[in-house]
């Protein structure tokens, strides 16, 4: 595929991405009633406006990916990053509607999409017209996994809520704290991890627990130092 065609690809699952919500009912967080063991809450869960931020992610991904169509010169790595984040793309099309009908297949898709788009993320140049899209679609699909597995977790009995949001909480900014050292330029992906966790301090501040929303805010404290915590030999690649 030349890389014209590559870059007009990502532009068309761009904006059949943003599309998507239109054809369901769109999504503010999973449902007790789609899983057998129901509680009154998940601790993971951010709150509801939280998940506004995909409003700003499919305005950024269009006009990034209509910017490297018209740009090719300005925005050589995104060439790179087409095959990664084209796959993302592709499954996320069918994301919402799957997040409806079976939460188990809605997580075991965004797995791979936020792999593909970090893996992406780490392809572009570091430069924001290049990045900043990608990087906060990538930050958001980090911790969005991790709210996933936990959901599922607790709503098949697997684990009780508090144990499952603590242990995938960790798990997120363990995976957190390593991409954004690595990328420590890319300040989007930083924003869009701790708009996640910001969300899920707000549920937790609101139900009354500090246990969590604490946890959640050394979250953001140590993603913001993230690059000072990981050896500089680590953070090349």
């Amino acid at each position: 595929m030349t890389d014209r065609r590559k870059r007009l690809a990502i532009l068309i699952l761009a904006v059949g991405f943003a599309a998507s919500p239109i054809f369901s009912n769109g999504f503010g967080g999973f449902y007790r009633e789609s899983f057998p063991v129901q509680v009154d809450r998940w601790p993971a869960q951010p709150v509801g406006w939280a998940f506004s931020i995909w409003g700003l992610i499919y305005l950024a991904l269009i006009a990034t990916a209509a910017w490297a169509v018209a740009r090719p010169a300005a925005t050589p790595g995104w060439s790179r990053a087409a095959w990664p984040l084209g796959v993302s793309l592709f499954i996320g099309l069918f994301w919402i509607e799957a997040a409806m009908r079976s939460p188990v297949l809605a997580t075991v898709m965004i797995l791979p999409m936020a792999a593909g788009a970090i893996m992406a993320m780490r392809r572009l140049r570091p430069s924001l017209h290049e990045t900043a899209a990608v990087g906060l679609y990538a930050g958001w699909l980090t911790a969005a996994s991790g709210v996933a597995v936990s959901v599922v977790l607790t709503g098949y009995g697997i684990l009780p809520p508090r144990i499952a949001a603590i242990a995938l909480i960790g798990g997120v900014l363990a995976v957190a704290v390593g991409v954004a050292a690595s990328r420590p330029t890319i300040w989007s992906y930083r924003a869009g991890v701790i708009w996640a966790l910001v969300g899920v301090i707000v549920a937790n501040a609101s139900a009354g627990d500090w246990v969590i929303a604490g946890i959640c805010a050394e979250g953001v404290a140590l993603i913001i130092v993230a690059h000072r915590l990981v050896p500089v030999g680590a953070m090349r690649g």
